[in-house]
């Protein structure tokens, strides 16, 4: 096919599943492979298509190839953008605490987010989930609802399990860490180019005691 040409007619009967993914994603919800493994195998299929037909109506759906799918977008109402600062307060205080547990901070699918764990999580940081009006279990409990229903969690025994859109957020704090590290280094290395050489002892004079 030449740079010109047209591209070839989409072919809807081939993609089932279109009006129930647009609900999903233009209601700000991921799919997830672990927990919508249909619609997932159908996206994956299709994927081309999808794309072609959602950036037709203006719409910029993104895949990521270790478990989800959204639509990107610009600005968020400011509902939206409360619920993603919360929620991205409480994927950090989560992996930290996991972190120092031993934890690999990539298997997170593979935790059980329960009440006790969250309890542990205000008690430790109540000052800072305070700030945020999330100084009550039943706040982070609404919280984790609140994740479930935009495709980054599930219900699962009583409690949460984090599903693989949360990588969105991982990404971020490892890049910012890894920023923070990076410039950490680059102050010390600085510091240790200006810093004055210091002037050698003078040896004694032969003869004295």
């Amino acid at each position: 096919m030449t740079p010109h040409s047209p591209c070839p007619p989409i072919a809807l009967e081939q993609l089932p599943r279109l009006k129930e993914l647009f609900a999903m994603f233009n209601a700000g919800r991921h799919v997830n492979r672990l927990s919508e493994p249909v619609l997932w195998a159908e996206l994956e299929r299709e994927a081309p298509q999808y794309e072609r037909v959602f950036g037709a109506l203006g719409y910029e759906l993104r895949i990521d190839g270790r478990g989800y799918a959204w639509f990107q977008t610009g600005e968020a109402s400011a509902t939206v953008s409360k619920a993603t600062r919360q929620l991205a307060l409480l994927f950090m205080l989560i992996f930290e605490q996991q972190a120092d547990c031993g934890q690999h901070l990539g298997r997170f699918v593979d935790w059980r987010i329960d009440r006790a764990l969250l309890a542990g999580l205000l008690d430790k940081n109540r000052a800072l989930l305070d700030a945020e009006g999330l100084a009550e279990p039943e706040h982070l409990q609404q919280l984790m609802d609140t994740a479930a229903r935009y495709g980054f969690a599930e219900a699962a025994n009583s409690g949460w399990r984090l599903l693989p859109a949360v990588f969105r957020y991982l990404d971020r704090f490892e890049a910012l860490a890894a920023s923070v590290n990076l410039a950490d280094d680059v102050v010390e290395l600085a510091m240790a180019k200006h810093e004055p050489e210091q002037e050698p002892e003078p040896e004694p004079e032969r003869g004295a005691a």
